[in-house]
């Protein structure tokens, strides 16, 4: 058994000559502890939601304000994202350094479409006199798809450097965890919105 210790974070990692090892051991332990307490920010944002749902101060509701048909597109641009993103992974254990670069493009700019028309609603929104401080509803709301945004934002900003970081030093052991702790990211992202998606745009336009 050769054992070497990881660029990355130091740990020992063990490797059997002719053995396959599953790329998930590669991912940091730290990674998955803040996966975690995402997780837990998350439910409790959305717990703060479902409770201030129904406080409207007079003000407009999700019915009235939500385009499902605008809503739709927004999640189809992040669920597609996260497939170009797979493909992209295949190509990374393919060695396919070019098709990397390309699905990951790709989801780059899924990514930035998704954002761009957050940005436009939550404007749109604000123009109409409901913004976050019109009742406790908006406020959460703003809060909850607003912290998602941030979220996609951050894995957007951390794709761009990945791109640079590839460029340079093409797939070695390094990058190739990188790309599998974005990869872990930005899927939970999408689960993330999903939720969004159902909970808050379905069930508030009903």
């Amino acid at each position: 058994m050769n054992v070497h210790t990881s660029p990355l974070d130091g740990t020992l990692t063990g490797h059997v000559a002719g053995e396959e090892h599953g790329h998930e051991s590669n991912i940091p332990l730290g990674f998955w502890i803040y996966l975690m307490s995402d997780c837990i920010l998350f439910a409790s944002i959305f717990a703060g939601f479902m409770v201030l749902r129904g406080n409207l101060a007079g003000g407009p509701s999700g019915a009235e304000l939500f385009d499902l048909n605008y809503v739709a597109v927004e999640t189809a641009l992040l669920l597609v994202s996260s497939l170009t993103y797979g493909l992209g992974m295949i190509a990374m254990f393919k060695k396919n350094l070019g098709q990397v670069f390309f699905w990951l493009g790709l989801t780059f700019l899924l990514g930035l479409g998704f954002i761009g028309m957050e940005i436009h609603e939550f404007a749109k929104l604000v123009g109409e006199g409901a913004g976050p401080s019109r009742s406790a509803f908006l406020s959460g709301f703003f809060t909850l798809v607003g912290t998602h945004g941030l979220h996609v934002t951050s894995g957007l900003i951390w794709m761009a450097v990945m791109f640079a970081h590839l460029a340079r030093r093409g797939l070695n052991a390094v990058n190739e965890t990188r790309l599998l702790c974005l990869s872990l990211f930005w899927h939970f992202l999408d689960i993330i919105w999903i939720g969004v998606f159902s909970i808050v745009y379905l069930m508030g336009a009903a």
